[in-house]
Formats: structure tokens, sequence, C-alpha cells
């Protein structure tokens, strides 16, 4: 049973399942609270929890962001919903140990001084170094988002001696965030099963699934994909774990049988060592294979303008936010069956899910939409109904709220 074929509990049942983990009849509290929400990235402050944020607010609590980048336009954002936010020091990639103390020792003092009642971190680096200086200062409301707890946990990383050495140091520092957690939310099964695994959690606490941050159905508005084409559309970090490559090499052969067909790519260069350069970009637009959209702070007209979605990741994903994103739009979906991807399809229905790294299967996959140029608007209808059922993110936060025992 795949997740999202589990997460069709009903709220109330979810809620009591939360209130049995926790002492039986525990009952949401209305009082007000300071919670402080800790990132790695200031930018996913909105693109990821604008609507719980804002819902946060909106019960009446006093809620702190903390992420490392200055970001005028996000503060301007945070600052208008009544988020106050606070910059920290956080490399969100690297081993540097004097970085990952500076962010422990930052946090720390922060949290000596605003004293909050609950802490919420989501990403690897807030979950262990936030989890840490709110256990040792005292704080007992530890609420965990694990969007996916890291590459190193992931096949991509492989077995060698390094990255068994790094990976038993992040299981350590895992359990000592993770020691005496309120609640400690997941988005799929791979890191569910690996939290319980490497035992992370102590004690009968059990990790609680939710699909993934969810999607705004308001903001993103359902459309028929365009006759015509098709136009292929990838949104990602410019990562080869992403499937960049795989997505390339899969697009030139389809343009053989067909010349018509686009393949477009949207996303921002980045820092990580597996990171796509400019000149590979380049290179493939020269050829003819690719169009480079650049970046946006607004991918809806991106989506309305394609008829499938393709993200052939290897990237140990939580539940893809650019997938959510397209299925609320009313767009098909190819993707990995891996964590996270094959949990917003339903193969035959609303996508095709291939085999990782796979670039005949890919191929293949988007030829069958080619081919076929009715199928797009069937499946994506699906999605959008999928989406609607499934991953609403004002169910989404009521799932939250209930694990954090607030009332809505």
């Amino acid at each position: 049973m795949n997740l999202v074929e589990k997460v069709s509990r009903t709220e109330a049942e979810h809620f009591a399942d939360c209130s049995a983990k926790h002492g039986g009849m525990a009952r949401p509290s209305r009082q007000k609270r300071v919670i402080a929400v800790v990132a790695s990235l200031t930018a996913s402050l909105v693109i990821f929890r604008l609507e719980l944020l804002k819902r946060l607010v909106a019960a009446g609590h006093d809620v702190i962001a903390f992420a490392p980048e200055h970001d005028p336009r996000v503060e301007e954002e945070l600052a208008r919903i009544g988020v106050r936010f606070i910059q920290i020091p956080m490399a969100r990639t690297g081993l540097n140990p004097l970085e990952d103390l500076r962010t422990l020792w930052t946090l720390r003092r922060h949290f000596a001084r605003l004293q909050p009642d609950i802490v919420l971190p989501y990403t690897m680096k807030p979950i262990i170094y936030a989890g840490i200086a709110a256990r040792t200062l005292g704080i007992k409301e530890r609420c965990f988002l694990v969007t996916g707890l890291g590459h190193i946990f992931s096949e991509a990383a492989g077995a060698s001696l390094k990255a068994r050495a790094i990976r038993y140091l992040c299981v350590r520092l895992y359990r000592s965030a993770l020691r005496g957690a309120r609640v400690v939310f997941v988005y799929n099964d791979a890191d569910d099963d690996d939290i319980r695994r490497y035992r992370m959690l102590q004690g009968d606490l059990s990790p609680t699934m939710i699909s993934g941050s969810g999607v705004d159905l308001d903001h993103f508005e359902f459309s028929k994909p365009p006759r015509g084409g098709p136009t292929f559309l990838m949104v990602a970090r410019l990562l080869r774990d992403k499937g960049v490559v795989e997505y390339v090499e899969a697009a030139r052969i389809v343009r053989r049988s067909f010349p018509h067909a686009r393949f477009q790519l949207l996303g921002h260069f980045d820092s990580n060592p597996t990171a796509i350069s400019r000149e590979e970009i380049d290179g493939w637009v020269r050829e003819g294979i690719l169009d480079y959209l650049g970046t946006t702070v607004d991918v809806r007209p991106y989506l309305a303008a394609c008829n499938v979605f393709v993200l052939p990741s290897y990237y140990r994903e939580g539940i893809p936010r650019s997938i959510l994103e397209a299925l609320a739009t009313g767009r098909p979906v190819i993707t990995t069956d891996l964590p996270g991807c094959r949990d917003t399809v339903q193969p035959g229905a609303n996508g095709m899910v291939v085999k990782a790294r796979d670039v005949a299967a890919l191929a293949d996959a988007m030829a069958a939409f080619a081919q076929d140029p009715d199928l797009a608007e069937k499946m994506g209808q699906r999605s959008r109904e999928l989406a609607e059922t499934k991953f609403d993110v004002h169910m989404i936060n009521r799932m939250l709220f209930a694990g954090m025992h607030l009332a809505v």
C-alpha cells in the first residue's frame, strides 16, 4: 500500500491516533504559545510553509522563523502575516564541525532568550541542531518535520567506508535530537522505515505519517493542458541526482520520432557537488534538445503551458513539492519508483512510474503521451482529484495541528 492510499484515513481517526500516542485523552491546547520554526533555506518558509505559518498566527500564537539567508522578499512576506524572522548561521551542505557548532550555539542562545514553548524544525540540519539545542534547554514541546532524512540515507550515497561513517554519525545526531520528542512527522515509508531501522526514536513513540507539505488548491488552479505539442516540463534544482541528465537523454530519444515535442527545464543552479554546470545546460540548449527557462518565483504559468510534468529523480525525496503543484494544476506526472516520488502517482491513472536512471523507460513513458494527445488531459483530471483528496495543504495543516496538540 502506498502513501496516497494510506492517508485516506479521516482526520478524526488521525487525531485520535495522535492523542493515543501522547496520553490517550489529550486535548488540543488553545493557550497562546511561542513557536519557533527552523528552516535551512529562507525561501522555503514561504514556498513550503506559508499556509502553516499563517494558520499558526491566526490561531493566536507568536511565531518566530529562523533561517540562514537574508531574503528581503521572504522577510517582507513573513512580516506581512505576523511572523518574526531571525537570521542564523547555517551551511545547508558540508561537514564543517565548527560551522555546525556555531549553528547549534546560535540556536541555543536564541532559544534561551526567547523561551519558545514549541520548536518545529524541518530538514536535516535544523532537526539535528534545533532539536539538540531545545532538548538541552529543557524545552519539552519538540515537534519534528522529517521532509527527508538526507542524501546520506539514499542508495545513491553508496556503501563506501566514508559514506558508512557519515551515516553512523548522522544516526547518532538524529537520536540525540529526537530524544524525548513530542511528535515526529514523516512524508514516506522509506523515512519511516529508516527511523525505525536505526532506532532513532525511544520508547513507544512512532513516526506520524502525513502526505507531504501539501499544496494550496486555490493558488494552484486546475487548467486543461494546451493542445498540440506535447510540452514536457521538469522543475528541480539543477542536480544530477534529480535526474536532469536522464531527462535530457530521454528527450534526445523521443525527439527522433516526435520532432515537435518540446522539453523544458526550470530550476536554479546549486553549489551541491552533484550540480549541473551552466556549460552543460548551454550545450543542451545549443543542441536543440532543451529549453532552459531559468528560475522563477511563480511556477504556475509554466505548469499551465505544459502537457506533462517529469521528475526522474533518484535524490532522497520526501514528497516533491514540484509534483504536488503539477497535480493541483491538472498535469499527469512521470516520475521514478522511489520513496516520495512514487507516492504521488497511481500508475496508469494520473501518470507513470519508471525505474530510476532507466533512460529507455523514461523515453517510452514520454513517447506514450506524444503518441496520444488526449492522454494528458484524461490523466491530468485524475491528478487534480488526487491533489484534492490527498494533498490539500489545509488538510495537512490540520494533521500537523493535531500532532502538536494545538487547537485549529
